[in-house]
C-alpha cells in the first residue's frame, strides 16, 4: 500500500495539471465522482482506485505527450484530481 502512496507523490507533471488537480479536489465527492471518473457501478476500495487510476493516468500521459487528438484535458485532471484524493486515504508510510 506504501508503494502505491509513494508511486502517486512521485509522479512529476506540468503545473497547470497539478494546479487543476488541486484546485478540484475541494469539491470531490468519493461517492460520486469515483464511479463516473473510473466508470463502475461500484465504488472500489482506496487500493484498488489507486492502482487502477495511476495505470489510466499513465495512459493518458502517454497519450498527451504525443500530441494524440484524442487527448482529454479534462478527463486528465479528473483521474488526476481522484488519484490524488484517493491516495490521501491510504495509510501512510511509517
Amino acid at each position: 500500500m506504501t508503494d502505491l502512496f509513494r508511486l502517486v507523490s512521485d509522479l512529476r507533471r506540468p503545473a497547470l495539471l497539478v494546479r487543476a488537480a488541486r484546485a478540484g479536489l475541494m469539491d470531490y465527492n468519493r461517492r460520486r465522482d469515483l464511479k463516473r471518473v473510473m466508470r463502475t457501478a461500484d465504488v472500489p476500495q482506496p487500493e484498488a482506485a489507486v492502482s487502477a487510476l495511476l495505470q489510466e493516468e499513465e495512459r493518458l500521459e502517454e497519450i498527451r505527450r504525443k500530441g494524440d487528438a484524442t487527448y482529454s484535458f479534462a478527463r486528465h485532471i479528473d483521474v488526476l484530481i481522484a488519484m490524488i484524493a484517493e491516495a490521501r486515504l491510504l495509510p501512510r508510510p511509517v
